[in-house]
């Protein structure tokens, strides 16, 4: 199939979130203001897959994830998730997918507990999360959706009674893993078909990665397919390899040099991170 073609089978964002979305992308690429942030991007993967974005700081990560989720716009090459296809379709894509664990983008509150973010996202979801006409959907529908709703901590394996406080317990006193998981645990509320997830392993412990790693496997396997940024992409994953686009000469297209800065983050790195929020608010 042309990737560029929508799929009649898959285009409706109105379908069943039990069913992840197959993503496709031929020498996919986004040129900012400093150049390009990733290039020549391929990638096959079919419904309920884990696909794990691997490269260095500042190669392009995060605005790839952005990219394949409908919040950034390529400028280069075609994708298509599900059948809709990038750029064309980006707020479709949005429709049915759903961001987890992005700097400036889905930040968690440090001050508000883990109850509260939990309750402010069903009552999003309840009240932007649809369509009007979704308002008055049979009882058995919204049924179905507050059971989603109430499942989706222990489908990110996040215990509230295991917390030092229980659903009552801050944000700031969170481990870095059990923040990873309340941040699943949200973006899964909506019932997404694509789940993208950024900095997944990210100052953990080998032990801790590997939990974080079964924690997107099992979320796969239940067939949300997942895109997650990884420095090391675990065995068993789809894998799209990024590095930083090689200056071809031209003044505008020069790589910047890859300064680090105290937080481990490249300069790169902070910029994309800039560029993503501005693109996705814009989104």
């Amino acid at each position: 199939m042309d990737p560029s073609q929508d799929s009649p089978t898959e285009d409706s964002p109105t379908g069943n979130s039990a069913h992840g979305l197959a993503v496709k992308a031929r020498d996919f690429g986004l040129r900012g203001p400093r150049g390009w942030v990733f290039r020549g991007v391929r990638l096959d993967a079919g419904p309920g897959s884990l696909i794990a974005v691997e490269g260095p700081s500042g190669s392009g990560r995060t605005c790839l994830l952005l990219a394949l989720t409908g919040r950034m716009k390529p400028t280069e090459g075609v994708a298509t998730v599900g059948g809709f296809a990038l750029p064309r379709r980006m707020s479709a894509v949005r429709r049915v997918s759903a961001v987890a664990n992005v700097a400036g983008v889905s930040d968690l509150d440090p001050a508000l507990t883990v109850g509260e973010h939990l309750r402010e996202r069903a009552l999003l979801q309840r009240r932007f999360g649809g369509s009007l006409r979704g308002l008055l959907r049979p009882r058995a529908e919204r049924a179905d959706e507050a059971q989603r709703t109430g499942s989706a901590p222990a489908a990110a394996g996040l215990d509230l009674d295991a917390l030092p406080k229980g659903a009552r317990t801050a944000v700031r006193d969170l481990e870095r893993l059990e923040a990873l998981r309340l941040s699943v645990a949200l973006a899964l509320v909506g019932g997404p078909r694509l789940l993208a997830v950024d900095d997944t392993d990210l100052k953990l412990s080998a032990a801790e990665r590997a939990e974080a790693h079964a924690l997107l496997a099992s979320v796969a396997a239940a067939g949300t397919t997942v895109v997650a940024v990884y420095a090391e992409a675990p065995e068993g994953a789809v894998t799209v390899s990024t590095r930083p686009v090689e200056a071809t000469g031209a003044p505008d297209d020069e790589a910047p040099a890859h300064e680090t800065t105290d937080d481990g983050a490249t300069d790169d790195e902070a910029k994309e991170a800039a560029d993503a929020l501005a693109e996705t608010g814009r989104a």
